[in-house]
Protein backbone atom coordinates (compact mmCIF):
# COMPACT_ATOMS: atom_id res chain seq x y z
CA UNK A 1 0.00 0.00 0.00
CA UNK A 2 2.88 2.16 1.04
CA UNK A 3 4.49 1.99 -2.22
CA UNK A 4 1.47 3.12 -4.34
CA UNK A 5 1.55 6.19 -2.21
CA UNK A 6 5.17 6.94 -3.09
CA UNK A 7 3.80 6.18 -6.86
CA UNK A 8 0.38 8.74 -6.44
CA UNK A 9 3.52 11.26 -4.93
CA UNK A 10 5.65 10.48 -7.55
CA UNK A 11 2.60 11.15 -10.36
CA UNK A 12 1.42 14.38 -8.20
CA UNK A 13 -1.66 13.26 -7.48
CA UNK A 14 -1.86 13.83 -3.82
CA UNK A 15 -2.44 16.91 -1.24
CA UNK A 16 -0.44 16.98 1.72
CA UNK A 17 -1.46 18.58 4.92
CA UNK A 18 -4.69 19.10 6.81
CA UNK A 19 -5.57 22.11 5.36
CA UNK A 20 -5.40 21.48 1.83
CA UNK A 21 -6.64 18.21 2.11
CA UNK A 22 -9.97 19.46 4.05
CA UNK A 23 -10.33 22.29 1.32
CA UNK A 24 -9.82 19.47 -1.67
CA UNK A 25 -12.24 17.15 0.44
CA UNK A 26 -14.42 20.34 0.58
CA UNK A 27 -14.86 21.07 -3.54
CA UNK A 28 -14.88 17.03 -4.11
CA UNK A 29 -11.59 16.76 -5.72
CA UNK A 30 -10.20 14.37 -3.04
CA UNK A 31 -11.27 11.23 -3.58
CA UNK A 32 -9.42 9.49 -0.60
CA UNK A 33 -7.90 10.31 2.38
CA UNK A 34 -4.59 8.65 4.41
CA UNK A 35 -4.74 9.48 8.10
CA UNK A 36 -2.09 9.19 10.30
CA UNK A 37 -2.44 7.41 13.38
CA UNK A 38 -0.45 9.61 15.71
CA UNK A 39 -2.31 12.88 14.38
CA UNK A 40 -3.57 14.57 17.34
CA UNK A 41 -6.94 14.18 18.38
CA UNK A 42 -8.13 17.47 16.79
CA UNK A 43 -6.88 16.61 13.81
CA UNK A 44 -8.20 13.38 13.81
CA UNK A 45 -11.78 14.80 14.63
CA UNK A 46 -11.94 17.45 12.28
CA UNK A 47 -10.30 15.32 9.49
CA UNK A 48 -12.70 12.37 10.37
CA UNK A 49 -16.03 14.80 10.73
CA UNK A 50 -15.52 16.78 7.35
CA UNK A 51 -15.15 13.35 5.56
CA UNK A 52 -18.01 11.88 7.15
CA UNK A 53 -20.12 14.83 5.58
CA UNK A 54 -18.68 14.55 2.29
CA UNK A 55 -18.77 10.97 1.93
CA UNK A 56 -15.25 10.80 1.65
CA UNK A 57 -13.18 7.61 2.85
CA UNK A 58 -10.48 7.85 5.89
CA UNK A 59 -7.99 5.30 6.07
CA UNK A 60 -5.68 5.17 9.40
CA UNK A 61 -2.14 4.28 8.58
CA UNK A 62 1.31 4.56 10.47
CA UNK A 63 2.32 7.69 10.36
CA UNK A 64 5.81 7.36 10.25
CA UNK A 65 5.62 4.78 7.35
CA UNK A 66 3.56 6.86 5.48
CA UNK A 67 5.68 9.68 5.98
CA UNK A 68 8.56 7.47 4.86
CA UNK A 69 6.56 6.38 1.47
CA UNK A 70 6.24 9.90 0.62
CA UNK A 71 9.34 11.62 1.08
CA UNK A 72 8.07 14.18 3.44
CA UNK A 73 8.31 14.37 6.94
CA UNK A 74 5.60 14.52 9.29
CA UNK A 75 3.09 14.32 7.10
CA UNK A 76 -0.04 13.45 9.61
CA UNK A 77 -2.98 13.60 6.59
CA UNK A 78 -2.54 12.79 3.22
CA UNK A 79 -5.69 13.00 0.22
CA UNK A 80 -5.67 11.06 -2.99
CA UNK A 81 -7.12 12.69 -6.07
CA UNK A 82 -7.54 10.31 -8.76
CA UNK A 83 -10.02 7.30 -8.78
CA UNK A 84 -7.20 5.11 -9.86
CA UNK A 85 -5.13 5.52 -7.18
CA UNK A 86 -7.80 5.41 -4.68
CA UNK A 87 -8.99 2.19 -5.79
CA UNK A 88 -5.79 0.89 -6.41
CA UNK A 89 -5.15 1.80 -2.18
CA UNK A 90 -8.48 0.35 -1.17
CA UNK A 91 -8.05 -3.15 -2.94
CA UNK A 92 -4.26 -3.18 -1.15
CA UNK A 93 -5.75 -2.66 1.98
CA UNK A 94 -8.39 -5.08 1.53
CA UNK A 95 -5.92 -7.68 0.60
CA UNK A 96 -3.66 -6.82 3.82
CA UNK A 97 -6.46 -7.53 6.15
CA UNK A 98 -7.69 -10.32 4.91
CA UNK A 99 -4.35 -12.05 4.55
CA UNK A 100 -4.30 -14.99 6.26
CA UNK A 101 -2.25 -14.92 9.57
CA UNK A 102 -0.47 -18.54 10.84
CA UNK A 103 1.43 -18.59 13.96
Amino acid sequence: MYNTIGLAMRARKVTIGTEITINGVRNSKVKLVLLASNASKNTQKLVNDKCKTYNVDVIIVDGDLMSNAIGKNNVKVLGIIDDGFRQLVLNQKRKWYKWPKKI
